[in-house]
Parts: C-alpha cells; sequence; structure tokens
C-alpha cells in the first residue's frame, strides 16, 4: 500500500543492447589463451601466426568458443587444455558478460619451442 499522495515509481525501460561480435568474442578467447604459461598458438606455418586460432558462435547471451592451440613439452596435455578451458571462460565472462557454454579445445601442436606467455 501506498502513502497517501505518492505517485508509482515510473519503471524505465532499458535505453539500449550491446551486440558483441562473434569475432570480438573470438579475438578475446585468442589473447586468453596467451594468459596461461603451458599454452600459445600453434607452430608457425606459412602464415607465421602468433596467436591460437580460435572462432566463436554466439546466440543471445551465450556463446561456444573452440580454440586450436600448442602445448609447451613436457606439460600434461589434460591439464593444461582444462586450466585454458577454465581461464577462457572466466576471461571471457568477465569481459564481456556472456555465458560460455562450452570451450572446445584442439591441441594441434606439442613444442619445446615456444616463447613463455607474456602476461604474468
Amino acid at each position: 500500500m501506498m502513502p497517501s499522495g505518492a505517485q508509482p515509481r515510473a519503471v524505465v525501460p532499458p535505453t539500449g543492447s550491446i551486440s558483441i561480435a562473434e569475432k570480438v568474442v573470438a579475438k578475446l578467447a585468442s589473447r586468453a589463451v596467451l594468459e596461461m604459461p603451458d599454452a600459445a598458438a600453434a607452430a608457425r606455418r606459412a602464415l607465421g601466426r602468433t596467436t591460437p586460432r580460435a572462432s566463436a558462435r554466439v546466440e543471445g547471451d551465450v556463446a561456444v568458443i573452440d580454440l586450436e592451440i600448442g602445448v609447451r613439452w613436457p606439460a600434461s596435455v589434460p591439464q593444461v587444455t582444462a586450466a585454458v578451458r577454465r581461464h577462457v571462460r572466466e576471461r571471457l565472462t568477465s569481459l564481456t558478460g556472456l555465458t560460455i557454454a562450452e570451450v572446445r579445445i584442439v591441441v594441434t601442436d606439442l613444442a619445446t619451442g615456444f616463447p613463455p606467455s607474456r602476461v604474468r
């Protein structure tokens, strides 16, 4: 019950929405991989790739991420991929507000020669 003479509060609708392109989500995911110590881009081939290959599918506020990464030898591939999956999910959620439904990882390279992570 409202006090006498009080006016009901107006409900203010949202003034707009934010849409994040799949390409941007994929780039953020790729950069998040580089924050992990034993994960990086797959070996450089003809294109000289320096970031992991990533793609994203976004529907509404839910995203699915696909990654191709390299793992430093002799790190445990299951442990590195689990850590990458967890980190990418947390990082993208904090940066974009999206719910990350799945992070699929393909390890395409096992290497001894890639430099350590740039982020510490």
